[in-house]
């Protein structure tokens, strides 16, 4: 007969579990900021433990001080006349305080997992009486229960002390890069991009990024590195048939002769079994945002794949995760979102934009002497700001109101322009709308795919 075990209390893991979470309440002053808003006194079993549990929660909660073991001896000797109950107390504090905490990073995870868990029980009723009512505008309170449920517990103070760990700070390979394999690239990069980097590819349409982000992503991949490549555009085959060309050499449309087959597929069980991993994810562009994606990333942590490298293709893809009035405001704060959730999850990140988009008149820029000002108003002399600083403006096409169109490609992107923005087509010609670009027209130069691939077999 099994008996049931009741997982609402501490007491299933047992009391010398309670006397270490204690501990490390007492001793991790960053631990007990992130977890004491939480912490359910009533949840430990052990009365006297449950005496100092609530008496850490409620100094938190009045003045945000964690107690150390001096501290909590002060207080639960005030708090008694009983001398009896003081030497129980102090032996109490003794005994955790000389507790072995080996395993000190399990017993944190383990209790942020069960106070979280309890809180997020908690929300669940108090919206089921919500709901319950059948008050429909009660949805937005509902919604901000649960984010707050959510939260909880993830006000860990991550600031640091300038003067921490510098014999860390000093040593030479403190960035310990992961290189992109380009030998062009490589040693401008000081080896390549850390860990919390974020490189950005910016090039037009056609020259080749998808192609970058799959070397960058395979050579990351053979260092023995887990890499994560989120697609949007292309087929998952696609991005295989490239990742099997740079592994191979041979050029795409080749891969399946006859005389390529058995050499590519031992090189395919060649790279089965050696390197590291790397993920294929193909996402919706309609949908995707960072949240979103960090939320993938979660999943595949609690799976045990936890990502060196990220690479997004590509960004200019990815939604905003709140309205924006500005186009090119929501991009940027999506890039920040980004740029956090590496710095955060410790991952380096890649991520190419699409580059030659007609500018709006309305597009700020700024300018040397003259501040922000409206793309428009530039003339030629003006220094406008750039990433590599100002810089003289030499010519300034003339402006002009245009209709605007939008166009759809077969994988789905849609691109807005103007009539006379000029794409490259098939055979290398440059067509716009006002020039004859029409339905059946493919928005792609063969002979930079072939320059984008000699140059990458160059720099191998």
């Amino acid at each position: 007969m099994s008996v049931k075990v009741n997982k609402d209390t501490l007491g299933y893991l047992g009391i010398e579990y309670q006397r270490r979470l204690v501990n490390q309440l007492l001793t991790d002053r960053r631990f007990a900021e992130s977890i004491l808003d939480i912490v359910n006194p009533s949840n430990f079993d052990d009365p006297s433990l449950r005496v100092i549990a609530s008496e850490m929660v409620d100094v938190y909660e009045e003045s945000e001080v964690v107690l150390d073991i001096e501290s909590l001896k002060i207080r639960l000797a005030n708090s008694t006349n009983s001398e009896i109950t003081q030497k129980k107390n102090l032996a109490l504090i003794k005994l955790i305080s000389e507790v072995d905490c080996n395993d000190s990073q399990n017993v944190q995870d383990v209790a942020m997992k069960f106070f979280k868990q309890q809180n997020l029980k908690k929300a669940i009723t108090l919206i089921n009486t919500i709901i319950q009512k059948g008050d429909l505008d009660s949805y937005q309170e509902c919604e901000e229960i649960i984010k707050s449920a959510l939260e909880a517990g993830d006000n860990k103070d991550d600031s640091l002390n300038v003067t921490d760990n510098v014999e860390e700070v000093l040593k030479e390979d403190y960035r310990h890069p992961i290189p992109t394999g380009i030998k062009g690239l490589d040693p401008i990069m000081n080896g390549g991009l850390a860990k919390g980097e974020l490189g950005i590819i910016l090039a037009p349409l056609g020259v080749g990024k998808t192609t970058i982000v799959t070397k960058i992503a395979s050579t990351a991949k053979d260092m023995g590195y887990k890499v994560l490549q989120i697609f949007f555009e292309d087929l998952p085959k696609q991005i295989q048939r490239k990742h099997l060309a740079c592994w191979s050499g041979i050029p795409i449309n080749d891969l399946g002769s006859p005389e390529n087959r058995d050499a590519i597929l031992a090189i395919n069980e060649t790279k089965k079994s050696s390197g590291g991993q790397l993920k294929l994810k193909k996402m919706s562009s309609s949908t995707t945002t960072i949240p979103k994606i960090r939320k993938y990333v979660k999943k595949l942590i609690s799976s045990g794949f936890k990502p060196d490298m990220i690479l997004i293709d590509y960004m200019d893809v990815v939604q905003a995760s709140r309205l924006h009035k500005d186009e090119n405001v929501g991009e940027g704060a999506t890039m920040r979102e980004f740029e956090s959730m590496l710095y955060e999850m410790d991952m380096v990140g890649w991520a190419p934009i699409q580059g030659n988009r007609c500018v709006a008149l309305d597009t700020k820029v700024e300018l040397e002497g003259k501040g922000e000002t409206l793309i428009k108003n530039v003339i030629v002399g003006d220094k406008i700001l750039t990433h590599d600083g100002y810089k003289n403006i030499k010519h300034v096409f003339p402006i002009e109101k245009q209709p605007v169109y939008k166009i759809k490609l077969k994988s789905g992107k849609e691109i807005k322009v103007s009539a006379k923005h000029e794409f490259p087509t098939h055979y290398n010609k440059l067509k716009s709308i006002s020039s004859g670009l029409k339905v059946g027209d493919k928005l792609f130069i063969k002979n930079k795919e072939k320059e984008i691939k000699k140059f990458l077999k160059k720099n191998k």
